[in-house]
């Protein structure tokens, strides 16, 4: 059997087959303990790879198949050559884009993966024990049945039912390896989705590099399937770790849960109410908070009270509403599922960008959100630092990725872009031969190229100090001279690079403890001055449109670039 899958599965079969049991000598019952489970790497990059801690000892997986005649070894044979072939059949010559639906979630390197976690344990069943699902595969439903918490999207690859079929002999083979190896496209679909994502971020921008982190399918599916009843948290675990994230996900499950009754009826249309106001609606809205439980509520009372619209104005403020507490066409709009929805698509596409972000974003890191104006230092949770942006325009926007700034540079030289040269000063130097020269740039010729820089001081448009790390896309962030801007709520500006107000201030907290404020400025005036900082600082320019301030409050702000509108449509939540 030539095929890639089977030289990758003869590489993990070393190790996996001290889990599987398949030892020259003859098997103990448990393994040793263990901290994690860890494997070999495979000949592509493993990606993101997550040590999962297990029980001090774990059971060895046994090769066991439905009660049948004939020796334990032959059964076993067979039900391993069975889900060989089974696989063969359904993998060997499927195309990248599988007509199934089923297999259009499990693209070539998820099928090769699968392969190759099977050919590791001589294709044992890793789900199956005497005839029915293991506890790893009970736990492992679970999870995949929840996967809608995450706001992930399991729908083409459907899940086997609550059992395998038991023991009908030879003859049941095929529906339990069938049910085998949906559980097993399941787990990777999970495992691709939860890790990296469900759309590339380049489809919906260029602008937008990052490089999702995806976890290698073999692993997730070697540590779920000897984890027990523990195998349902490996899965969990793949999903972004970091704060901002699991606030999402809490508000998508507020949401959701808040908009569970409506399913039984939806709150009729009618009038604006105010405390003290009397409308037949009252009961269904009483009832659609809870609110009926109280002994003293008289459930035939039509009367609009504070007890309402103190429910009211909570449920407006979680959905982006006016926290008024009066019941609004709006607000009804809302209780009765229509606008709810939009905002869970918006909080459902702001969880998937998180999933694109590197998993380790550093202790003490900056963070940009472009369509927040807003610049943060963090060390952990802790803000440290924290101030308004402008970023560029819609026609030049910022790039989304992730560096590491390095130093920063005082008294900064201007190099125009020649996108601004050709574009802007070229047209003007038509109609005023002396335009350039008049604003004090300087020009050099390098051969056909023209080269326009603007030296330092209080009218370079860098301002005083830049902040340098190094990329392909030439941005970074830096002071202005046009402070004015600040002062407006929508700032995009600029040509890509990030003006950041307080500019002092940031250089003193990335700088450190050795550096403050009346230090740095001390170095304006004369030559360009180069600053390192200690180390470098990861920094990491976002795009978040939804996400959950320091009070717990969900914050929405408008899509600039409109990447949040067009990821909505790649996923299917809007057309």
């Amino acid at each position: 059997m030539d095929m890639p899958y089977l030289r990758a599965g003869l590489v993990a079969l070393g190790s996996f087959a001290s889990l599987a049991g398949a030892r020259a000598e003859p098997p103990s019952e448990t393994m040793p303990a263990a901290a994690a489970i860890v494997l070999p790497a495979l000949p592509e990059p493993p990606g993101l790879i997550v040590l999962i801690p297990v029980p001090a000892t774990l059971p060895r997986p046994p090769l066991a198949a439905p009660q049948t005649a004939g020796s334990p070894a032959t059964v076993a044979d067979g039900l391993s050559q069975t889900l060989k072939t089974a696989l063969e059949t359904r993998y060997a010559s499927a195309p990248d884009h599988a007509k199934t639906a089923a297999l259009a979630n499990a693209p070539h390197k998820q099928r090769e993966a699968i392969m190759a976690f099977y050919a590791g344990r001589q294709f044992a069943p890793a789900w199956i024990e005497a005839g029915t699902f293991s506890a790893a595969a009970r736990a492992v439903r679970v999870r995949l049945q929840h996967a809608g918490d995450d706001a992930l999207d399991l729908r083409d690859t459907p899940l086997p039912g609550p059992s395998a079929t038991p023991d009908l002999g030879q003859s049941g083979w095929g529906a339990m390896i069938a049910a085998e190896i949906a559980l097993s496209e399941a787990v990777a679909a999970y495992a691709q989705q939860a890790s990296g994502g469900r759309i590339d971020p380049q489809r919906i921008s260029l602008l937008i590099d990052v490089k999702p982190e995806f976890a290698n399918a073999v692993h997730v599916l070697a540590q779920a399937s000897v984890a027990g009843e523990g195998a349902g948290d490996i899965l969990l675990a793949l999903n972004p770790p970091h704060s901002g994230y699991g606030a999402l996900r809490a508000k998508l499950g507020e949401l959701r849960r808040e908009r569970g009754p409506v399913a039984q009826g939806k709150i009729p249309a009618g009038p604006i109410l105010r405390v003290g106001m009397r409308d037949p609606r009252v009961p269904l809205i009483r009832a659609r908070f809870g609110l009926d439980a109280a002994p003293a509520v008289d459930p035939a009372d039509v009367t609009y009270d504070v007890r309402i619209a103190n429910a009211i104005a909570d449920f407006q403020r979680a959905n982006g509403l006016p926290a008024s507490g009066i019941l609004t066409a709006r607000t009804i709009a809302a209780l009765s599922g229509g606008e709810p929805s939009r905002l869970e698509n918006e909080i459902i596409a702001n969880m998937e960008r998180w999933r694109w972000l590197p998993r380790d974003m550093g202790q003490k890191r900056i963070e940009v959100n472009i369509p927040d104006f807003s610049v943060r230092v963090l060390d952990g949770e802790a803000v440290i630092h924290q101030a308004r942006v402008v970023v560029g325009k819609p026609d030049t926007p910022t790039p989304v990725f992730s560096n590491a700034m390095q130093f920063l540079i005082v008294n900064p030289y201007w190099n125009v872009p020649p996108s601004i040269i050709k574009n802007e000063m070229l047209p003007r130097l038509a109609q005023d031969p002396d335009y350039l020269h008049r604003l004090g740039y300087e020009v050099i010729q390098h051969g056909h190229n023209l080269v326009v820089r603007q030296p330092p001081g209080e009218r370079n448009a860098l301002g005083r100090i830049k902040f340098m790390f190094p990329n392909d896309h030439a941005v970074y962030l830096h002071d202005t001279p046009s402070r004015a801007l600040f002062a407006n709520e929508k700032r995009a500006y600029s040509h890509g690079c990030v003006r950041v107000d307080q500019p002092f201030a940031l250089a003193a907290t990335v700088l450190g403890s050795a550096w403050n404020e009346s230090k740095i400025k001390s170095l304006i005036g004369g030559a360009q001055r180069t600053v390192y900082l200690p180390k470098p600082l990861p920094i990491h320019i976002e795009y978040f449109t939804a996400f959950v301030d320091g009070n717990g409050r969900l914050q929405l702000r408008d899509d600039v670039y409109g990447y949040s509108r067009r990821l909505k449509i790649a996923l299917g939540l809007e057309l």
